[in-house]
This record gives structure tokens, sequence and C-alpha cells, in this order.
């Protein structure tokens, strides 16, 4: 019997990768989406939404795996918890969860930490929610995607000054890459918290910076800015970084060429 797999975050940045794949793989594929939407071919839409627990209990009905790619900046921890209470009613399936490198190693104790890095610990109150489930699950962190460090620097970008993270390094991987780990750890076992996967090489942010003027032909004046905070001394320290895990193929420069070629 071909397996169904439950996506949420289908429409993001992750999920619109990992639909084909699945798809390729043989599998049926749920889209959790907050609004009905008609079904596209192989995929199968269901409206619900995790914040709020609406029709999550029909979304996960019969699926054998869960892959977890839906993600924000606040709720995170509430929304897993929502999606697990209605899995764990529905049976027994396999959760897959995408969170973040250094999810454990970035403090979030001040307002200035949660404003600028809240992220984080969205991520890993929703890590803790998927780990203590007593669901089978796999947990997949990865380093920045590409995607995310561009649209920063396009943001800073609108200024005729670009205000940059003092100190601030990067490891970016493709979101491709992200989302075929992601595929095979769904259809595999569950495998609990497994080894990271971040880009091949690590950049300070005035390199990105540089990089992307370059490509886009934009002139800025850069200017690096030390961010108060004991998360913004941690990124210092690299903790947002995994070099023993560069797995990655696909470079910055590469990814950059591809965008403005």
């Amino acid at each position: 019997m071909t397996s169904t797999i439950l996506l949420t975050g289908g429409t993001g940045t992750l999920g619109r990768l990992v639909t084909p794949l699945l798809l390729d793989a043989g599998v049926k594929v749920r889209v959790l989406s907050r609004q009905s939407k008609s079904a596209g071919g192989d995929i199968e839409f269901v409206a619900g939404d995790l914040a709020t627990g609406e029709g999550v209990e029909a979304a996960v009905d019969g699926v054998d795996t869960i892959l977890h790619c839906a993600g924000s900046a606040k709720g995170d921890e509430e929304k897993a918890r929502n999606l697990v209470q209605a899995a764990a009613r529905a049976g027994n399936p396999h959760l897959v969860y995408i969170s973040v490198v250094g999810v454990d190693a970035v403090p979030i104790v001040s307002r200035i930490d949660r404003a600028i890095y809240g992220y984080f610990a969205a991520k890993l109150g929703a890590e803790r929610v998927v780990a203590e489930s007593g669901l089978p699950w796999t947990t997949l962190r990865a380093t920045q995607f590409h995607d995310w460090i561009l649209m920063t620097l396009e943001v800073m970008a609108k200024l005729p000054v670009m205000p940059l993270w003092g100190g601030a390094k990067f490891q970016p991987v493709e979101a491709a890459e992200v989302a075929a780990r992601l595929v095979e750890l769904a259809l595999a076992e569950p495998a609990g918290l497994v080894p990271d996967i971040a880009g091949p090489r690590v950049y300070t942010m005035k390199e990105l910076a540089k990089s992307y003027l370059r490509a886009s032909g934009k002139h800025r004046l850069l200017v690096s800015l030390r961010t108060p905070g004991k998360a913004a001394a941690a990124f210092r320290s690299g903790a947002n970084l995994s070099p023993d895990h560069a797995v990655g193929i696909r470079t910055w420069e590469a990814f950059l060429t591809k965008k403005y070629n």
C-alpha cells in the first residue's frame, strides 16, 4: 500500500521543494493549508490551522509520516503541540521536523535577544515538543538558507548605508539540498536528532554583503554595528555554524550567479 505523508508549510520556500521530491518517491502527499484549495494532480490539500488546532485532526488522519516544515518567529511551540496532540490521537506516525543550527546555543534572555533572534527560541521550543511527544521522531537542523541571506541583504540594501551585524558569520546552505535530505529522512526509520546539514563555506556578513552588491550591481556603504545582547554574542562566537557538517554543495557565489545571470 502506498504511504501517505502530511506536509506542513507546503507553500513555503522549503515545502515547495519537498513536494515534487515526495511525489517522485511514489508517496501520496497531503498538504495542510490554512485556506481551502482544490487538489492539484497527486496532491491532496486539507484545510487546517496549526495555531488554533482547527482541522488538524482531519489532516493527520491515516498518515504514516508527518513532515513538519511550517515555521515562524512566534508560536512555533504551540503549533507543534497542536500537531503532536492530534497525531498522537490519530495513531503513531513518524514525525520529521526541520530546525535550525544553534537553537540550543543561542541564548534568548533579554528583550533585544527576543526581538532579533526570537526565531531560535521558537524552534527550540518546537524541537522539545517533538522530542517529548512519545511519537517516533526525527529532527534535522540546518544553517540559514541562501534565500534567507539574500532576503536579509535586500532589506538592508534599501538604505543608502547597509547596517551589518558586526562579527556575525554565516554558513548558508541551498534549500533544495535540505529538501532532499528531509525527504530521505521522511522515507527512513525514525532517527531522533540527526547530524546537521550546513553549507560548504563560512562567510562573514561583510563578505556576503559585498558579493551580493557586486552580483546585483548595487553600490552601498557598509557599516558593521555591534549588536548588544547575549544572542548576538553567541552569533559572533559562531553558535549558528556547523563547520564539521559542511555537507552542502552549492556555494553562495553559485546561488548569486543563478539569481542575477
